[in-house]
């Protein structure tokens, strides 16, 4: 009696280990796609619920803060880690009548502007903006 005890502790312990293993692998690859699809000019939803739209962000040194827009000419800067989710862009809800054409290749140019720049580039545009003002 003793010795089928032992097997189904033996087994539900190897069960435990390989889920848990399982589970660790499917986060990482779920931190590591976030972090590809996270580029300047794409929507996010942050931990606290706010919605913005990335600015700067640098997938190689995640302890450097990401610039993500919270409103038009508001800038904040937040953790990496506190960004949640990318928020998948439902386009013709939020035009409403607009020529989606034409809303679509400006979103298109304003994201290959914000794609070539650096994080150093955008901090330093962003302080010239605030300086204007």
């Amino acid at each position: 009696m003793e010795i089928i005890l032992f097997g189904v502790l033996a087994v539900l312990l190897v069960f435990m280990f390989l889920n848990t293993r399982k589970r660790q692998k499917q986060m990482k690859a779920e931190q590591e796609e976030k972090a590809t699809k996270t580029v300047p000019g794409v929507k996010v939803l942050m931990q606290g619920g706010l919605y913005g739209t990335i600015v700067a962000y640098d997938p190689e040194d995640l302890d450097s803060p990401a610039l993500v827009e919270i409103a038009p000419g508001t800038v904040i800067e937040v953790h990496s880690q506190a960004i949640l989710r990318i928020v998948e862009p439902n386009v013709v809800d939020d035009l409403e009548g607009e020529d989606l054409g034409e809303v679509e290749d400006e979103a298109i140019a304003s994201e290959a502007d914000l794609a070539a720049e650096t994080p150093e580039e955008t901090r330093a545009r962003l302080d010239r903006d605030s300086d204007s003002k």
